[in-house]
């Protein structure tokens, strides 16, 4: 069998078929991803037949690239970019994947404060002052979080809250408070409820590395979310956000006006 069986060229249109080979997906992908936008108009022969180009390859490739799971601040400069290159414009796009790149960082920058100040308040410095101990109600309205929240951190173990023994309410001191400021920055960073917990649980058996806790689930733990590995996850999509880039650069190439 020749070497270039099957291998995309510009010589002749190329099928579906061919175009998922290249690629390594599905027939219905390509088809999809046509339907949604994500793919150049596609010219159709007497038969009916699509007639796919280099450029579909292309194309099909950025789109796989580009639009993975998870999106760190948001999935438009994604699905932008995607868009553009689809509708010719690969300079627009080119612009779309370094904005998508710097959010990315940005999110990384936000994740490393809150591990930060976590590692902080896990040497015992403390992260808060309050004198009087407070109502639910009040520490919701401070940390700007509503009263469930506060409960279902309590419910998923980040939290034990002592009571007033006399009228059971919940009485938050400087301790508590602190920890939930641990815990809001964490989240607010992207960081799941479970990875929190697995860094509280390790902490109180004496481990110091809080960090790496955070980004290291144990081997029996079940793993739903990116957000359960989130430092793995900030530097996958960073250097997908490059792949995508390194991408755009070549296509423009490609496509260059001739010398």
């Amino acid at each position: 069998m020749s070497p270039d069986r099957g291998r995309p060229t510009k010589q002749r249109p190329l099928r579906t078929a061919e175009v998922a080979r290249a690629v390594g997906v599905h027939p219905n992908t390509v088809r999809l991803y046509e339907e949604w936008g994500f793919l150049p108009p596609i010219p159709r022969g007497p038969n009916g037949y699509r007639l796919f180009t280099t450029e579909h390859v292309d194309q099909m490739r950025l789109a796989r690239t580009a639009l993975q799971w998870p999106y760190p601040g948001g999935k438009d400069p994604v699905l932008a970019l995607v868009l553009r290159a689809a509708a010719g414009d690969l300079g627009g796009a080119l612009e779309e994947a370094y904005r998508y790149l710097a959010q990315v960082r940005a999110e990384c920058a936000e994740a490393e404060a809150a591990a930060e100040f976590l590692d902080q308040w896990a040497r015992g410095v403390p992260a808060d002052a309050t004198a009087e101990p407070l109502r639910i109600g009040q520490v919701a309205e401070r940390l700007g979080v509503t009263i469930d929240t506060l409960r279902s951190w309590e419910r998923n173990g980040l939290i034990a809250v002592p009571r007033d023994l006399r009228s059971g309410y919940r009485r938050y001191s400087a301790a508590e408070i602190g920890r939930l400021r641990v815990i809001r920055l964490l989240r607010q960073a992207g960081y799941s409820c479970m990875a929190i917990l697995r860094m509280f649980l390790r902490l109180q058996h004496g481990l110091d590395d809080v960090r790496h806790a955070l980004d290291t689930p144990s081997p029996d733990e079940d793993v739903y979310t990116a957000a359960d590995r989130w430092q793995s996850a900030l530097r996958d999509q960073e250097r997908r956000a490059q792949d995508v880039i390194a991408q755009l650069r070549a296509m423009i190439a490609r496509r260059g006006p001739p010398h």
